[in-house]
């Protein structure tokens, strides 16, 4: 009888290390060309060169191809691992959309171009493809990053393409370093006066504030979230206005 439990032991042991195993070979996704086009293509200002970029949009293609092909595995991948994926993958795909339609103003000017009945804009539009299915760029923001992720500093990390947008950062989101990635697109975006005017008694904030306050306020105030960040010490009771969006392609 104690043969026979050792001997069950042994398999599922055996299987077990196939299982675990073949989670190791399970191919995870690569930022690298994606960081490397970030190195050479966002601008010292923070926008985008659009122009330039048409000219290495096969290494574009080939990591929009990657990424479509091997999104993070909830089961194998680490939290940060699948965040840091969205993000990357929200970011290369409004790149890629801008790309198909350049030259072109503003964003929402290929929404208007599509008159897709049923389809409110362009952040609407089904065109990016992970794993065989299609979703749009909402589809990422708000039923994925959003939805799953109760993270705020997105918003200061996926880009619309549009000059009121955080800036583009000039590197690859990563799983290991994404913690301080974002908290330094916080601090940037916060403290750039054409994102934020802020004083100790009035602030102007982005229509991003305004847009996804609940986001911002599940630990307190929108001011109690923005001090955290902000090098000026904003009162409780200052007092808060918003900026018009500026839609404009961020290409500066």
């Amino acid at each position: 009888m104690k043969i026979d439990r050792v001997i069950r032991l042994i398999i599922i042991l055996f299987i077990s290390c196939i299982i675990n195993g073949s989670n190791l070979l399970v191919k995870q996704p690569d930022h690298m060309i994606w960081d490397r086009l970030l190195k050479k293509f966002v601008t010292d200002q923070g926008g985008f060169n659009y122009k330039a970029m048409l000219q290495d949009r096969d290494q574009l293609n080939k990591y929009l191809d990657h990424i479509s092909s091997n999104p993070p595995d909830p089961s194998s991948t680490s939290k940060n691992e699948r965040l840091a994926f969205w993000i990357n993958t929200y970011n290369a795909f409004t790149v890629d959309l801008i790309l198909e339609n350049y030259p072109v103003e503003s964003i929402n000017d290929i929404g208007a171009s599509l008159q897709i009945p049923f389809i409110n804009s362009v952040f609407d539009k089904d065109f990016v493809l992970i794993k065989g299915k299609k979703m749009s760029l909402n589809d990422i923001e708000h039923k994925i990053l959003r939805k799953d992720f109760n993270e705020p500093r997105i918003h200061f990390a996926i880009v619309c393409a549009s000059k009121s947008c955080p800036s583009l950062r000039k590197e690859a989101y990563q799983a290991n370093r994404l913690d301080n990635q974002l908290d330094e697109q916080a601090i940037s975006f916060i403290n750039n006066p054409e994102k934020n005017n802020i004083s100790e008694d009035h602030v102007v904030l982005s229509k991003i504030f305004y847009w996804f306050k609940s986001d911002f306020t599940n630990n307190g105030s929108l001011i109690d979230f923005i001090n955290q960040y902000s090098d000026i010490y904003i009162s409780p009771k200052a007092k808060v206005n918003f900026l018009k969006y500026d839609w404009s392609l961020n290409e500066y």
